[in-house]
């Protein structure tokens, strides 16, 4: 009864966004309205347009001075700075990395990429990030200390890193995932590429594990067209980040040597050039987001069987992409709302399709996964620019 109620309440949906965006939105799109233009033509007038121009050094001073962190140091994209954080952190071959099934793929694939296998990890429903309880339990369960370093008892792979991703920017309860990984002695590492602006009990994400990564692809919410960026507050780490990512090249006049394998991963200096216009309106774009969310939250209020997810008690969100949640797991339902929605002209999208469930990814280890399958089934993104908030 329940699931017919919620569908008969897409009318309902409908008119919310007509009220709250004034008509048809996609979910999210880049804004440009400062120094982007100015700053990218100086690339070019000047031929610095690749990755030795001023304009990377001052994304990553600016991306320091936003987050807090010691070192940052920008990539070509997110992918490219999770890949390089999980050798950083010690991952190797035939390692496994915990990571949340409730992810965008990039965050498997960069295991992967490392040569490692991703073991997936249950999410709990206050963040939709991972569920510190639960992940103690299962290493508790599934794993052995083999000279204070755990492995995994069904495969006797090490167990090298646990990763957390802020899921559409909302924190996760960072404290919690951390005390756990110092129990077991693995490394955690923040997948914080929708995070930027984000804070978790008044720190920005990013300052908790040993490395995290950014991303600026173009939706989100600030872009250089693609980049990512390491973050750090280890001296070494962010030294040896910035060299393997620069083709662990050794400076010398004249030659080109390269002391290890390295990646040709920096961020070229016009896409630095307009991430730096971007960093410069974060404020204002953090600011508009949060009150379309507020927009958001008041405007579903009403509607019995839909409810707008809100930040974590902890957390300060950016409100990436913004979700609604129905009260019960119905992809029927959810699939009626989303083809009416885009059909009205409203881009709405289910959230990823859990890791566990792709088909490259079905047999990776993992943990008991419900809370992942039922939010899966039951959520639905919505339109998110911070340009909405002034329909």
């Amino acid at each position: 009864m329940l699931y017919h109620m919620t569908a008969l309440k897409i009318p309902a949906v409908i008119n919310v966004f007509e009220n709250v965006l004034g008509g048809p939105a996609v979910l999210h799109e880049p804004h440009f309205s400062g120094n982007e233009w100015t700053y990218v033509k100086e690339c070019i007038d000047t031929g610095w347009v690749s990755t030795a121009g001023a304009y990377v050094e001052r994304f990553e001073d600016m991306l320091c001075h936003v987050t807090g962190v010691k070192h940052a140091i920008a990539t070509v994209n997110g992918t490219a700075a999770l890949h390089v954080a999980m050798i950083l952190a010690g991952v190797k071959p035939g390692d496994e990395v915990i990571v949340p099934s409730l992810t965008f793929v990039a965050t498997a694939n960069a295991v992967v990429m490392a040569g490692a296998i991703p073991h997936f990890a249950d999410a709990e429903i206050e963040t939709l990030g991972i569920d510190a309880t639960k992940l103690r339990a299962h290493l508790q369960a599934v794993s052995k200390s083999h000279d204070g370093i755990p492995h995994n008892i069904a495969t006797g792979c090490r167990i090298a890193a646990v990763v957390c991703m802020h899921t559409f920017g909302h924190p996760v309860d960072l404290d919690a995932v951390a005390k756990v990984c110092r129990e077991f002695d693995i490394p955690l590492i923040e997948d914080a590429t929708e995070s930027l602006g984000s804070y978790y009990k008044g720190r920005h994400t990013g300052n908790h594990g040993l490395l995290a990564a950014l991303s600026f692809n173009g939706n989100k919410t600030v872009t250089s067209g693609g980049g990512g960026a390491i973050l750090t507050n280890d001296d070494h780490l962010g030294k040896q980040a910035k060299h393997l990512t620069t083709t662990a090249r050794v400076s010398h006049d004249f030659e080109s040597i390269h002391d290890s394998v390295g990646f040709n991963y920096r961020l070229p200096n016009i896409n630095a050039a307009l991430g730096c216009a971007q960093l410069e309106a974060l404020t204002e774009a953090i600011e508009k987001k949060r009150r379309l969310a507020e927009m958001y939250r008041t405007a579903f209020a009403p509607i019995a069987g839909i409810k707008f997810f809100t930040e974590p008690v902890f957390a300060v969100s950016n409100y990436w992409l913004n979700l609604l949640l129905l009260d019960a797991a119905d992809v029927a339902v959810r699939d009626e709302i989303l083809s009416k929605t885009n059909a009205e002209g409203f881009m709405t999208r289910a959230v990823w399709r859990p890791m566990h469930l792709l088909d490259m990814y079905t047999s990776c280890p993992r943990m008991d996964l419900p809370v992942v399958d039922d939010i899966y089934a039951r959520s639905i993104n919505i339109p998110s620019s911070p340009q909405l908030a002034n329909a």
